[in-house]
């Protein structure tokens, strides 16, 4: 009878990852589709279908959707995923110190992405409880994107 575990198949039995060799600066992805987060839904192509984002675009709502997105609550994300604005909410601090911690919390949550390089360039605008910003964030490519956000019910 054969034997089900052969010795010497070719098979890996530990974590290939750390067995294959990858080139540090090449980043692949999957395909991405669409999303417009100001409707809340993917974008239809003509033909019915969802459309498809190209590298750029993809790179891009993965931006705005960290920046929205609260890290910790969902389990279906990393640890490493989403970012940790929520925590502000009803904060009694200063302007200054509170647009520093969204400077930190942003790029932190931008920066866990490999295909970003930099994020810096902040400005903020204040409406009552509300601390409109937006950042520049550049790609590995060298791609230029400013993404904006907002975080309301500050103290």
């Amino acid at each position: 009878m054969a034997n089900l575990f052969p010795e010497n198949g070719g098979f890996f039995w530990e974590d290939e990852a750390s067995t294959r060799e990858t080139d540090s600066t090449t980043v692949n992805f999957g395909r991405s589709w669409k999303f417009d987060h100001e409707r809340g839904e993917f974008v239809i192509s003509p033909s019915g279908r969802i459309a498809e984002a190209d590298a750029r675009e993809a790179w891009v709502q993965w931006c705005q959707k960290a920046i929205r997105t609260p890290r910790y609550r969902h389990v279906i994300y990393s640890p490493d995923y989403g970012s940790e604005l929520e925590e502000l909410l009803g904060v009694d601090y200063a302007h200054a110190v509170i647009e520093s911690e969204i400077e930190r919390m942003a790029s932190e949550a931008l920066l866990a992405d490999p295909r970003t390089s930099s994020v810096d360039r902040f400005s903020f605008a204040w409406s009552g409880d509300s601390c409109n910003f937006n950042c520049q964030v550049t790609s590995v490519q060298e791609n230029v994107e400013m993404i904006e956000s907002e975080v309301t019910g500050l103290g």
